[in-house]
């Protein structure tokens, strides 16, 4: 019912950056919050960001004042700006939604998953 398209990732050297993004299509009523989870090698998926209908953004410690969550509406799309990449921040990032289908059913939704790689 839902897809996902991410694009975005790839190989960065440390300080340089990346843009995700996420666009959601299918049968969708209303998109409630989005976010960006990243899963490192050999750990658990943990959150990175997330922005809610209203636009009011949370981050995780390790990221506030590097990476920007924002979205368009209109596009169902959400996106990760990542600046001053650290080698740390390898992992695959997943996007997630929360979607409201015509229907009134709400599920929550993820992406494929796109590789980020911070190497020199």
């Amino acid at each position: 019912q839902v897809q996902f398209v991410e694009s975005g990732g790839g190989l960065v050297q440390p300080g340089g950056s990346l843009r995700l993004s996420c666009a959601a299509s299918g049968s969708i009523f209303r998109i409630n919050a989005m976010g960006w989870y990243r899963q490192p090698p050999g750990k658990q998926r943990e959150l990175v960001a997330g922005i809610t209908g209203g636009g009011s953004t949370n981050y995780a410690d390790s990221v506030k004042g590097r990476f920007t969550i924002s979205r368009d509406n209109a596009k169902n799309t959400v996106y990760l700006q990542m600046n001053s990449l650290k080698p740390e921040d390898t992992a695959v990032y997943y996007c997630n939604a929360e979607i409201i289908h015509y229907n009134a059913r709400t599920a929550d939704y993820w992406g494929q998953g796109t590789q980020v790689t911070v190497s020199s």
